[in-house]
């Protein structure tokens, strides 16, 4: 697909879905990246249902990084996979804080460098929390 054709497409389904928006609740770039990994094989619902204690519990990325992983694992054992899910947060939070001065960064390799997160991933966080959509996102043309 050239350029022309995806700016066209963005605009029909821009009109067609007005109201669309990001079904993930969250206050800051960092809790879109934790609610992302944990949307992975997993609903959006029910992600909506566990963050609220999890974001209680954590309220900083720094927080994210010293919880204990047991206690991580009991926060979001109900979105499944949930053993890799937790230390996949952990270890993004550390990268975060260590490599990127504790701020999600706001590029697509950044991004995909961070543990948890590909590039899938990367396309909602950039798309939600810097309004920019990626491009090349897509192998495929249609």
């Amino acid at each position: 697909m050239n350029k022309k054709q995806n700016n066209e497409l963005i605009k029909i389904l821009k009109e067609a879905y007005p109201e669309a928006k990001c079904s993930l609740n969250f206050k800051n770039p960092f809790e879109l990246v934790v609610a992302v990994m944990l949307s992975a094989q997993c609903t959006d619902e029910r992600v909506n249902l566990i963050t609220p204690a999890l974001f209680k519990r954590c309220k900083t990325i720094q927080d994210f990084a010293k919880i204990d992983l047991a206690e991580l694992e009991i926060l979001i054992k109900p979105c499944g996979f949930y053993k890799n899910k937790a230390k996949n947060i952990k270890k993004c939070a550390t990268k975060v804080l260590d490599d990127f001065e504790g701020k999600v960064p706001n590029n697509m390799e950044h991004l995909i460098s961070l543990p948890g997160v590909g590039r899938k991933s990367a396309n909602v966080i950039m798309l939600e929390v810097f309004g920019k959509a990626a491009r090349n996102c897509c192998r495929y043309t249609l």
